[in-house]
């Protein structure tokens, strides 16, 4: 081990050194976030200085304001922030909008400008949409509307033509982490607002320190990479959300049984976050942001249930596009068929289900997905996702003029709208393109942090892997290498009996995996060798607390 490292616990060394950590300056400013320290100065973001001037003219004269967000569950809570925080300063002539997903699709459109125009607006906000928006800005400029676009998302080559842009991926900003969520530049324009007029407005210091609970659900659930500012503004969001006070917060954990004490990051992806998206999914996408921002818990309980109601079935849809999908790519598979790029669809499934759909298939054929189904008015739009292989934004803006009629996203996923006639050869459009951008992934032993022996598995040393967290994006929960271990159980549970728990000799740790239906999985016997990979975690399900194993991948040995 290194000595500069030597203060702490071996296994801390070894996890330390795997994200090249290797001196004790850096490793106590990563183990330690510290929000005084860690937090930046908003005005260091690109024309923050001429974004916060035109709110207060706005809010002095008393203009309506629309804010205008992205339907997911980054838009939403960044919206919800920005709604606090205009009713904290008791500013009443404002609207909220959210278009609907499947009907008007992502980001800033004309119909829905027009109507706020027709209510007055005059000066429009935008959260986690818009960069890429050059028309659509245009035409709120032709209507008298000034526009203050806050987005996250790649800029394209032309910016829109916006009163302010604060998005720190575009040239010439400076800002130290360019990696922001939606909702975390909204709650830097706050930060920056109430630094020019805290007293005036009087706004007890540190109040919006509250507002991180939205933060820090967008940070987790929008995967940004957990390093820098957005691992503080992830590690504070989840301090806050443990003691918020919020009513539909507070709703939703009681329905899903859930205590607020115990929330971690992987209660945000796979319990709070679905619901949140499920609003936009298949419903109305203004229920997920009422309940958040709901003022009593009364009005917020018929939002809390209606959002569980649309995520049991979406689960259903999805399964089944899943499903059909998987029908089709066999298919492909057998006829040696199947290329780099995956391009799927079908007329009748909802294109706000297609990122979900192509999740499920990047992971399962290991390449990258593009799954396309058709919206309300007749639009082809979809949603795409990267094995690793390449920048999907990147993949899509190399393709022919023409092909896309509109595109955006990360390197790691994004959406696209396509025309009826060209997304029948999509995929050789994109498998043309796709070896003049493609890098090489990384391998999966990269990704091993250590070697040990299920003794080591132990409250000892979850709470030295515990200083890691949160985990997501840019700081993966360490994976470990069980060598060699004995089954004496492999029992699948659940309704549908598709989750695995596995039991070993000379140990009471379980190993779990959720919806294991893979071969491999359903092939292990009681008795069988086994080389196990997998990550740490607690279980407080009904409030007991367990340490397991999550399964990550297993191979049989002899």
């Amino acid at each position: 081990m290194s000595s500069d490292l030597s203060s702490y616990p071996d296994l801390v060394q070894t996890l330390l050194k795997k994200r090249g950590i290797t001196n004790p300056a850096a490793a106590d400013h990563f183990l330690y976030p510290d929000f005084a320290r860690d937090v930046c100065d908003p005005f260091g973001i690109l024309n923050m200085e001429k974004a916060v001037g035109r709110i207060l003219r706005a809010t002095d004269g008393g203009e309506r304001i629309a804010v205008y967000a992205d339907y997911d569950c980054d838009g939403i809570p960044g919206v919800v922030v920005l709604n606090d925080f205009l009713k904290k300063i008791k500013y009443e002539n404002f609207e909220v909008y959210i278009p609907h997903r499947n009907s008007e699709g992502y980001g800033l459109n004309t119909k829905a400008i027009d109507l706020l125009a027709s209510r007055g607006a005059t000066l429009l906000i935008t959260v986690d949409c818009g960069i890429t928006d050059v028309a659509e800005v245009a035409h709120a400029n032709s209507l008298g509307m000034d526009v203050i676009v806050t987005d996250h998302h790649l800029p394209a080559d032309i910016l829109p033509s916006a009163h302010a842009i604060l998005n720190s991926k575009q040239a010439g900003d400076t800002y130290h982490d360019n990696m922001l969520c939606g909702a975390g530049v909204a709650w830097k324009l706050v930060c920056a607002l109430l630094e020019r007029r805290r007293d005036a407005w009087n706004v007890p210091i540190g109040w919006e320190k509250w507002l991180l609970d939205m933060v820090g659900l967008s940070t987790i659930a929008d995967m940004v990479p957990l390093q820098k500012e957005n691992r503080a503004l992830a590690q504070y969001g989840l301090m806050v959300m443990r003691k918020s006070r919020r009513p539909g917060l507070l709703a939703l954990l009681a329905k899903v049984d859930m205590a607020q004490k115990n929330i971690v990051e992987d209660d945000i992806g796979f319990m709070i976050g679905p619901r949140i998206n499920a609003a936009s999914r298949i419903g109305d996408p203004m229920d997920a942001f009422r309940l958040l921002s709901a003022e009593t818990r009364g009005e917020a309980e018929g939002y809390a249930d209606k959002l569980i109601h649309l995520n049991d079935a979406r689960k259903g849809l999805v399964a089944n596009m899943v499903k059909d999908a998987r029908k089709h790519i066999d298919a492909r598979k057998l006829s040696n068929a199947l290329r780099e790029i995956i391009v799927i669809g079908n007329p009748l499934w909802k294109p706000g289900l297609a990122g979900l759909v192509a999740s499920n298939l990047v992971e399962e054929y290991e390449r990258t997905v593009f799954v396309w189904g058709r919206t309300e008015n007749g639009c082809i739009k979809g949603s795409c996702r990267s094995d690793g292989s390449v920048s999907v934004v990147e993949l899509m803006t190399c393709v022919r003029e023409g092909v896309f009629t509109n595109t955006g996203g990360h390197d790691e996923a994004g959406g696209f709208s396509v025309s009826s006639d060209a997304v029948h050869t999509l995929e050789d459009e994109l498998v043309n393109v796709y070896q003049d951008v493609r890098k090489e992934k990384e391998t999966a032993n990269l990704t091993l942090d250590a070697t040990l022996p299920l003794s080591e598995v132990n409250w000892v040393n979850w709470k030295q892997i515990e200083k890691f967290a949160p985990f997501g994006t840019g700081n993966p929960k360490p994976t470990f290498l069980f060598e060699k271990v004995k089954l004496v159980d492999a029992r699948f549970f659940g309704k549908e009996k598709t989750h695995l728990e596995l039991s070993f000799e000379g140990s009471q740790t379980k190993a779990i995996l959720f919806f294991a239906d893979n071969e491999k999985y359903k092939k292990l016997l009681k008795g069988d060798v086994i080389d196990l990979v997998a990550t740490m975690e607690v279980n407080t399900f009904h409030n007991a607390r367990e340490l397991r194993l999550r399964i990550v991948n297993v191979a049989k040995k002899g």
